[in-house]
Formats: C-alpha cells, structure tokens, sequence
C-alpha cells in the first residue's frame, strides 16, 4: 500500500483501488467502489452549467456534513481583521438577496488566502476602488461602510437556498471543488474549456503561446462575431479540439442578455451586451484557432436551443451552458434570479428524454471575494483558485453524498474525456498538436475522479422537479 492506496495487479493491468475513509457526518453515503469503470459510458449526455462568484461557505458553509464555516456552539471561529478599528468581523448569515462580495483578480486571491490564513476578505471589500454603483457593492468607499461588516464575509442558509440543498440532499455535493485559476471569470472560462490561459502571438501556432495568471488577450465585446487581424489570438489547443477529432457532438450555450462580469475582472462595469454571437469573456470559444478551422463556430449557440434539445431529446454528447448578467448570481444580480434560471433548466432536462443517460455538473466560476475558509491546493503556477461551490446531478449521482475529493474544473474535462475519447487527455506530447502548457491539469495527482460520484448499479435516480420561485427567507 503507497500513499492511501492498495495496488492489485491483474495480468498486465493495474488496478487502483482508493480505500474508503468513514468521514463524520457521511458514513451511511460511503459506498462501493463501481465494479467496472466502463459504466461511466451510461452517461452519454455531460452538461456543464457554470454560475458567477461564489464561494463555498458562502452558499454551504452550515451544510451537514460539509467541510463547512468552523463553528464552536453555532458561532463561527473565524475572526477576519479589519484595518478600520473594529478588533474583527466574523462570518455571519446574510438573507440579502443582492450581495456585493469583493473584488476577484490574482492579487485579491492571494490577499484573501494571505499565505494560508484565509483572512484576507474583509481588507479587500474595504479598499476597493471608492465608487458606489448600487447598495451593497463592494466597491463601495470605505467611509460609507465604517459601521457596516462587509457581505464578503456573510453567508447563505439552505432557508436562503432550498433548490440548490435539496439538488445537495438528493445528489452529490462536492465540498473541495477549486477554482481552476487564482483569478477572475475569464482566465477561469479558458480553463474550463482548454485548462489553460495564454497569451499568443501567432495564429495557429501553439507554441507561440506563453502563460498568464490573469491577462489573457481580450476579446471585443458587445460586436458580432468577425474575424480580423485585431482579434485576439487563441492559439493552444482546448477540448473542442479533440471532441472534433472524435466526432463527439458538442455546444456551448449563452444565455443573452448582458455579460456577467468585468473585462478587467473589477467588481463593477457598465452592462456589456453578450449573446451567442458576440463573443467576450463568458464566451471565448470564437477566438479559438481550433473552433475556427474545424468550422465549428455554429455549434456556439443560445440557450433557447439547448432548452429545444432537451425537451426533444436531442442534447449534444457536451454542453456548456453560461448566463447573462441578470441569472448569473453575480452581483448585484439577485440570487433568486439565479436560482430560478438554474432550476429552469435542470427541470427541462429532467422531463426531456435524454435524463437517463444525463450527468448534470452544476458550478460557479470564481468565489467573487466571498469568504472561504479552505486553503487552496497549490498544483502548478496558475492555482488552483479559491473554493467554490459544486454539484452533480443524474440518474447515476449518489444519493445525499458529500463528494470530499479535491476537484477542480479540470476534473470535468477528465470526466469527458473518459467517457467519450477513451482517456485521451489535453497532452502536449500526445494530442497531436503540442503547445508550452506548464501542467496537464488531467494528470495531475491530486486531482479526484468525478467516477467516484456516481453509483451505476443503484436504481435510477427520477426526476426532482423544483418551482423556480420557491419560498425562502431571502430579503428583496
């Protein structure tokens, strides 16, 4: 046995098997291990719904069984120094419905995390840029919020949140999910899609392409899709890339409206219209060389179709589906609008005919300054990022468990590629088409497997259909 795990050899394969742990809290959901990974290809439909800034705490911070908010006889430990006079600020529920978070770039992460103290969430609402675009913004002036703890720090209840617990009862809640990147939605989108942010200098070379942290090149926003010289250039190589070469059917779904963040990743902006045909930092895949040159632009479609392919049953074999600011949970957008989208299409899928075979991974991108109390892993240069919340919903999900693997957004494309390229991964010295990436985020060792989430020999899963406007205690 070498680090937790028991070896078997079996001819000339070898078997990993993970040893299971009883965690407090979660021993009636440790299940077996799947007799044959070969059942994930009951999955024949994965689809990806990535929500806005939030964190884990901030959303299941109090869920039992969790690693949630450290709390002694109900009231949290932690105590988050603030530079303007009060000794500290404590966590605390928050019911507002409108939240303002914190600013999100690399140097708030890392203010945030401040070396493995986790502490940093209250100096960074405080000293942000002194503007006030709506109450509760977290780029409020300082001077207006001296007698105010900032909502960075606040957290939701399952009273706030009856959807989203009850999809945590009923399926897989995963607690050590990570943010892909040490910064903001765009550099994060990039990754979901290719595990990777550059910057290139060449089209159609890879290998021109060097590593940022958070400043890949931004595409124009708010224009219709046209290719010129100007444009910025993607030029690495993402899983469309290989889904293609597999013809493995795939669309990435946006929702209109406006875009849900900041193209510098400020915590506020003027609205930037966003739809499937203007790309921008929620909808990058048109810059891509590889999506270009294959001719798969149109498979970048509205969110009106992937709710048409799941009422006829026709879902491609991968979907990303992002929304506009107004669902986004974003701030200022209202969480109930968020969850009211999300509900939405969950219970379009859950009606349609594909819901058998359907995995549902359901995420939001970045924390958005929301208070966490994990540290993140480090596994290369670029992160991982802060915590963030992550289900998974399907017939196949194991009932009421808390998935506590540390997991990242490159664990969805390990999924993919599993399921549907027969293990192939984004590999430079492999994938025919090698770029400088620095880590290939699929291999690396501490990251779970999603596998592990599903039981494919349980009975079924039916459908939870949810309303969209539950009651809650949420303040409007």
């Amino acid at each position: 046995m070498r680090g937790g795990r028991l070896w078997v050899s079996i001819g000339a394969a070898v078997v990993t098997v993970t040893l299971l742990a009883v965690l407090a809290g979660n021993d009636r959901h440790v299940a077996r291990v799947p007799t044959s990974f070969a059942q994930i290809h009951k999955i024949q439909h994965v689809i990806i719904v990535m929500q806005e800034n939030r964190s884990f705490d901030n959303y299941f911070g109090t869920y039992p069984g969790a690693d949630g908010i450290p709390m002694s006889h109900g009231v949290p430990t932690a105590c988050l120094p603030d530079h303007l006079g009060k000794p500290c600020i404590r966590p605390f529920v928050d019911h507002d419905d409108v939240n303002g978070g914190g600013p999100h770039k690399f140097a708030n992460a890392n203010s945030d995390i401040d070396h493995g103290k986790m502490d940093g969430f209250v100096h960074q609402a405080r000293d942000a840029e002194p503007t006030c675009r709506f109450y509760g913004d977290p780029a409020c002036e300082a001077t207006l919020r001296l007698n105010v703890a900032p909502d960075a720090v606040g957290y939701h209840t399952g009273s706030d949140l009856p959807n989203y617990w009850t999809y945590a009862r009923d399926f897989v809640l995963q607690d050590h999910m990570f943010e892909p990147d040490t910064s903001w939605s765009l550099p994060s989108h990039l990754f979901l899609v290719s595990e990777w942010a550059a910057r290139c200098t060449t089209h159609d070379d890879p290998n021109s392409c060097r590593n940022v942290y958070e400043s890949p090149a931004l595409p124009p926003e708010g224009s219709v899709f046209r290719r010129s010289r100007h444009d910025p250039i993607y030029a690495w190589t993402d899983l469309t890339y290989l889904l293609h070469r597999a013809h493995v059917s795939w669309r990435y779904y946006v929702a209109s409206g406006t875009q849900p963040d900041c193209a510098n990743g400020a915590a506020a902006c003027a609205p930037v219209a966003q739809g499937a045909q203007t790309p921008g930092i929620w909808n990058p895949l048109p810059y891509f060389d590889t999506v270009h040159d294959d001719g798969q632009l149109g498979n970048i479609q509205p969110v009106s179709q992937f709710l048409d392919a799941a009422r006829r049953g026709t879902l491609p074999k991968v979907s990303w589906v992002v929304p506009s600011q107004q669902v986004s949970e974003h701030p200022p957008a209202r969480i109930s609008a968020g969850v009211a989208y999300v509900t939405s299409l969950i219970n379009t899928v859950m009606k349609g005919p594909d819901w058998k075979s359907t995995a549902i991974f359901l995420a939001w991108d970045d924390w958005g300054g929301f208070y966490d109390h994990v540290v993140p892993p480090v596994v290369d240069r670029n992160g991982y990022g802060l915590r963030v919340p992550g289900l998974v919903i399907s017939p196949y999900a194991r009932r009421g468990y808390v998935d506590h693997q540390i997991l990242s957004f490159d664990a969805y494309d390990k999924f993919i590629e599993d399921d549907f390229l027969n293990g192939e991964r984004l590999y430079p010295l492999t994938d025919g088409r090698p770029d400088p990436r620095p880590t290939v985020r699929e291999k690396v060792p501490i990251l779970g497997d999603l596998v592990k989430d599903f039981d494919f020999e349980q009975s079924p899963n039916p459908p939870v259909l949810l309303p969209l406007h539950p009651k809650t205690t949420l303040v409007r």
